[in-house]
Parts: structure tokens; C-alpha cells; sequence
């Protein structure tokens, strides 16, 4: 094992207790008080239910391929989605952002890994392929997949969709927005959402 390896087994230990920030998920907020609970179904045919431990081609320790999402769409009109894409889990006063997509267009039922990459010549937009924009992650890229500590423990991502009954007003958000200016921006605007859950643990050799 490499000395960054030790390293991170002992920073694993001693944040052994700093897990389970799901009351503090994007779902949970105040925007959700009329949506305590899922509205819809969310799945991911790359990796199974809702649950599934993911395989590593999935994750930052391997190729780190978006997991396809699919979901059903909720019984109101929808005028747009966001999708906010969290670890609970992580050692961090809040959950750790892994994505922040806004924009997606009302008639998108599924996302694929080619729909997240970047649309040339409209980088300053941070427009993606699927037609959509992104905001601003913990590692202040497109999308980052799980990578846990090692020997943390098993970690849950939550991959939110949420289905909104208006469009976010975008010119009072930042080029890059934040999940606080995303939270802020669906106030009184959500239809309903919808979450899968996908599962990844580093374990010591």
C-alpha cells in the first residue's frame, strides 16, 4: 500500500463517525416541504434499482462513467428538470456535491454519459450535449462519480431529479451556480422528484 494509502485509512478512522448527512440532502430542503417523500420513480439501467452496489467502471476508481438515468414523469406539467447529485457520506458538514445540472428540458425522461459532455464553443455557457447546463461540483468539474475514502465504509449517492413546475431564473444565478443559488432558485417551483440511489465502498487490500 502506497503512504497516501495510510494516510487516508487513518483520516478514514478518525472521520469514522462524520457519515449520514441525509437530512441535509437537496430534497430535504425547504422548497420540498409539500414533497417529504419521492413523487416518482428514478432508475438506472447501467446499474440496477435503486440500492445497487455500483460496479467501478462507475466510479473514480475506474472510468467514471455517468450512470444512465431513466425516471417516469410526474402526473403535472413539468416545465423543466434539475438534477442534483450528492454523498451524504462524506466527512463534510453537508452533503458533497458531485453534480448540479439545470436547464434539462421538460420532455427528457433519460440522461446517458454522452449527454454530459461539454458542447464545443459554448464552454463559457457550460452547455452539455443533452441540452442542458451545469453548475458548480466540490471538484469544479462536469460530474465527478463516487470515490469514498478508503476504508470509510460503504457510501450512498443520491442522484435527485427534480421536476419543476417553472423554468429557474437564470439571470439571477451566477455563470456557475451554486446548490445554495439552485435551492434558492426552485422556491416554489418544485412538481415533485424522484431519486436513485447508488452505493460504493473502498475497501483495504
Amino acid at each position: 500500500m502506497a503512504i497516501l494509502d495510510y494516510v487516508e485509512v487513518s483520516l478514514s478512522w478518525l472521520l469514522a463517525s462524520q457519515k449520514g448527512r441525509h437530512p441535509k440532502l437537496f430534497t430535504k430542503g425547504p422548497a420540498f416541504v409539500d414533497f417529504p417523500e419521492p413523487t416518482f420513480v428514478v432508475d438506472s439501467p447501467d446499474c440496477g434499482p435503486s440500492g445497487s452496489y455500483m460496479k467501478p467502471e462507475f466510479t473514480q476508481i475506474g472510468a467514471d462513467r455517468f450512470p444512465e438515468l431513466t425516471w417516469t414523469a410526474p402526473p403535472v406539467e413539468v416545465k423543466e428538470y434539475i438534477i442534483v447529485i450528492e454523498d451524504p457520506d462524506a466527512p463534510l458538514p453537508t452533503p458533497a456535491t458531485h453534480a448540479l445540472f439545470y436547464s434539462i428540458p421538460s420532455h427528457t425522461n433519460r440522461i446517458i454519459a454522452t449527454d454530459i459532455k461539454p458542447v464545443q464553443g459554448r464552454e463559457k455557457e457550460r452547455m452539455l450535449q443533452g441540452g442542458f447546463r451545469y453548475g458548480k461540483n466540490v471538484r469544479g468539474t462536469i460530474y465527478g462519480g463516487p470515490r469514498p475514502l478508503l476504508n470509510h465504509g460503504p457510501h450512498d449517492y443520491y442522484y435527485q431529479v427534480i421536476a419543476l413546475t417553472e423554468p429557474m431564473d437564470t439571470t439571477k444565478m451566477s455563470a456557475s451556480p451554486t446548490r445554495s443559488e439552485m435551492a434558492a432558485g426552485i422556491a416554489g417551483k418544485v412538481a415533485g422528484w424522484g431519486a436513485w440511489v447508488g452505493n460504493f465502498e473502498r475497501k483495504w487490500k
